[in-house]
């Protein structure tokens, strides 16, 4: 089994939005986060190969081989939500209602949909009425892909610049029953697809990169905290959504 390290971060409440966004980006698909003798505590799992330039971005932080039994610590974080009338939740969760679920097996990279970010994508894509195509750029554990697709839309397509997450998406969409379009592809240089509703729950940073090569009518943008609000020339904002302090907002091709 290959050994796995916990790396977390303590930071006064002052620091914790730049702290946040600097995990986000570490680990854009889950990482823990807790309330600590009134510090905000984030924390990520690494394999030992990582450690270096995790060690590089985060130089404050304490560095902890988990020990034997670390599968059960990660799958309490990993916890079922219920979003939109879709249950959203890993493997060792049962559902009340199996033909309302999406099923993720979050590895240790992806995430299962717990994360607001994802949440709010899940409710803003409920609210849209006509379900066509959709693209989801940086669909990591294709949680949002496969959402879409049990909400209607299709064809559903997630692309994303790490090989393994386009793995396991696939593995994800096999396992609820969907055969989906998943593409290994840097949104930021190659060539996508067009779809009428387009998704990036990604970052703020490479929302604003992504948003102009993108062929769609509407797009949903999250991936940031909820003071801020994209500048997307050719859209306009429609809708917002807030949850724990992020942000996601829907907006129309003018």
């Amino acid at each position: 089994m290959t050994s796995l390290w916990r790396v977390s971060v303590r930071v006064p409440p002052d620091r914790s939005e730049a702290t946040r966004a600097t995990f986000v980006a570490l680990a854009p698909k889950g990482f823990e986060e807790s309330d600590v003798d009134g510090e905000l505590e984030l924390a990520l799992y690494a394999a030992a190969d990582e450690l270096g330039s995790l060690r590089a971005r985060l130089p404050e932080a304490t560095v902890a081989r988990v020990e034997e039994g670390w599968e059960d610590a990660w799958r309490v974080f990993h916890r079922p939500v219920e979003v939109a009338g879709i249950w959203l939740g890993p493997p060792w969760e049962t559902p009340p209602d199996p033909s309302c679920a999406v099923v993720i097996d979050p590895g240790r990279a992806f995430g299962t949909g717990g994360h607001p970010t994802t949440r709010l994508c899940v409710e803003l894509l409920a609210r849209i009425a006509s379900r066509q195509s959709l693209l989801d750029v940086g669909c990591g554990s294709g949680v949002l892909v496969i959402a879409a697709a049990k909400l209607g839309f299709a064809p559903a397509i997630g692309v994303d610049s790490d090989a393994h997450a386009i793995a396991a998406a696939e593995a994800n969409a096999a396992a609820n029953g969907f055969e989906l379009d998943f593409r290994h592809a840097d949104a930021r240089v190659d060539p996508l697809p067009a779809a009428e509703l387009s998704v990036a729950n990604i970052s703020e940073e490479l929302v604003a990169a992504v948003a102009p090569r993108l062929d769609c009518r509407l797009l949903v943008t999250s991936g940031y905290f909820e003071p801020h609000a994209p500048q997307l020339p050719g859209f306009r904002t429609i809708g917002r959504r807030k949850l724990d302090g992020w942000a996601a907002d829907l907006h129309a091709r003018e």
